[in-house]
């Protein structure tokens, strides 16, 4: 996992012919494996789709026994905390301390929404979204 890492939620739809590597990352999330946002978002536009940048970042705190322990308890945390109504999220920050022998870790995630209408250029009668919310 690296800085500007592209997370999608289990749900998400991808466009035709678009398949790429994922991993599960925490409970309802996949890794989009070896891709950074700007490579996805330029997949994503050739495809005529839309990779939505939303303001509004989440940033959680993660404890460990090592960093990395720290990091991904800091990152399933923060991918928890992104609302139900985006659909994707991009990795943008990782900053980890050691305390008495602990490694605290902060991640922070920038909420994205994949969609294949953009708000102004959606057909009547279809629903903005390529994921439904809960």
């Amino acid at each position: 996992m690296k800085l500007h890492s592209v997370f999608l939620r289990n749900q998400c739809i991808l466009p035709d012919r678009m398949d790429l590597l994922r991993e599960p990352c925490g409970e309802d999330w996949m890794l989009a494996d070896e891709i950074t946002a700007l490579e996805f978002y330029s997949l994503i536009r050739e495809r005529g789709w839309h990779f939505m940048w939303v303001h509004g970042s989440c940033s959680r705190r993660g404890l460990g026994p090592t960093q990395e322990v720290a990091t991904e308890h800091a990152l399933a945390r923060a991918l928890k905390g992104v609302a139900r109504r985006f659909n994707a999220a991009e990795l943008v920050d990782v900053q980890a301390t050691k305390v008495a022998g602990f490694h605290i870790a902060r991640v922070t995630l920038e909420p994205r929404e994949l969609e294949q209408y953009s708000s102004l250029d959606i057909p009547a009668g279809t629903h903005p979204h390529a994921f439904p919310a809960r």
